[in-house]
């Protein structure tokens, strides 16, 4: 593989996985009302209202998820939060100098009802506008395609320079699909790639390792969401679960997942612009390679084989899709499990069918505590096909959606959820907004 090869790739690893504190469909309509209001005060004004408009997707994703340190969920509370302590600088961490006084102000804002957020027209998939109003002056923030890609910043019909936009995100159509085609990316290149690329240029996946612990960590220690993860670990005294791999891998990323949808305060570390895909793609592979006694080297090669695998079959569905991201993440998650354990290329792919030839379908119905029950279960997927795959156990060519070519087995998948599944994301969000 030529340099050129290996630095395109680390720019796609380092512009897809990044730190994000809470759910990133609330804070992306924090980090645009954020900005928005930044907007205002370097004219001196203060803000009065907030109108937000978003498109289904971020409706669907951000009603019923804790927003980080309030124990509230929702848009509305997201929104009040980017104008009473947002820091657009911080991009997808936009709100990491919450404290009680700026949640307080939020509070307040929602009583007084200043806070609208309504439903656009847009046809893109991820699409915020946010609009500050002072008097007569107001301010107009839009992110497009990517959660902290801001597209527009505008005050009083004046066009600003967008001092704050996301590294080398693409503001026409569905970025993440284009970015793949631009990327030639395969599974053949990412295995290579995992394998060979120098240490030194990888090191910086390990961070993902001290966040995503850190919230697997809050998750099991205290009493979030479900406590998927929780429950998971403590039943290993009652004898509903075994003390092996497959349990530990669940309690802990479950955990993560329990913790950060219920409004912790830790950041994740995300992938393609998902707390939870980044949680469920690196804390399995953390788990296996505790259990196995990996070296640093090994957990960082398999940590950056599992993130470019999620962001490969990622890119087929985009940023938002009604297929639930879990299964993506995991697949991931099964494959740097696999290289772990000395699996060969052929292994990998045998693991990424078993994977889409098992759990394709789970369908999306938003962000909330409850994902972290789905997220168990691609977990427990993962572990599964990784085992199996071991063996040389591959689901049949004849079955369903898999196909010889692995390639066309992952196109499929992505034409099932960003085609086929439509009319059901519909659905669901008819079914959200009217309970």
């Amino acid at each position: 593989m030529t340099r050129k090869r290996e630095l395109e790739l680390l720019e796609l690893i380092k512009r897809e996985v990044k730190p994000a504190l809470g759910c990133t469909e609330p804070i992306a309509v924090s980090l645009a009302v954020a900005r928005a209001s930044e907007a205002l005060k370097e004219i001196g004004k203060d803000v009065e209202k907030i109108e937000v408009s978003v498109s289904a997707n971020i409706l669907k994703n951000g009603m019923g998820v804790g927003v980080p340190g309030t124990g509230m969920v929702g848009l509305h509370i997201a929104a009040a939060l980017g104008h009473t302590c947002g820091n657009s600088t911080y991009l997808l961490e936009v709100l990491k100098d919450i404290n009680s006084e700026a949640v307080e102000k939020a509070k307040s804002m929602l009583e007084k009802k200043q806070v609208v957020i309504s439903l656009s027209k847009s046809k893109k998939k991820l699409y915020i506008s946010a609009k500050c109003i002072s008097g007569n002056s107001y301010s107009k923030v839009k992110i497009e395609d990517n959660h902290d890609n801001i597209t527009l910043t505008e005050r009083d019909g004046q066009n600003l320079s967008v001092p704050i936009i996301s590294q080398n995100n693409n503001s026409s159509g569905d970025s993440s699909i284009k970015d793949i085609l631009d990327y030639k990316l395969d599974v053949k290149t990412i295995n290579l790639f995992s394998r060979e690329v120098p240490l030194d240029d990888i090191e910086f996946i390990l961070d993902s390792v001290t966040l995503n612990k850190a919230l697997a960590k809050e998750g099991l220690e205290n009493n979030y969401g479900l406590k998927v993860g929780k429950t998971i670990k403590n039943s290993i005294h009652s004898g509903t679960f075994g003390d092996g791999l497959l349990t530990h891998s669940m309690a802990i990323t479950a955990a993560a997942s329990d913790a950060r949808m219920a409004g912790c305060t830790l950041p994740a570390m995300s992938n393609s612009g998902s707390g939870n895909q980044g949680i469920t793609v690196t804390l399995p592979v953390i788990a296996a390679a505790e259990r196995l006694g990996s070296t640093r080297e090994e957990l960082a090669r398999a940590l950056v084989l599992s993130h470019l695998i999620a962001i490969h079959i990622k890119g087929y569905l985009g940023k938002l899709s009604a297929l639930c991201g879990c299964v993506i993440a995991s697949t991931g998650a099964s494959c740097g499990i696999v290289y772990l354990r000395g699996g060969s290329y052929d292994q990998i792919c045998y693991s990424i069918k078993n994977m889409i030839g098992n759990i394709t379908g789970m369908v999306c119905d938003g962000a909330k505590v409850g994902c972290a029950l789905k997220v168990a279960s691609g977990v427990s997927s993962a572990v599964q096909s990784s085992i199996l795959a071991l063996d040389n156990i591959c689901i049949s060519d004849n079955d369903g959606i898999i196909e010889k070519d692995i390639e066309k087995t992952i196109r499929n998948l992505g034409s099932i959820g960003s085609v086929g599944m439509q009319n059901t994301d519909n659905m669901i969000l008819d079914i959200m907004v009217c309970k």
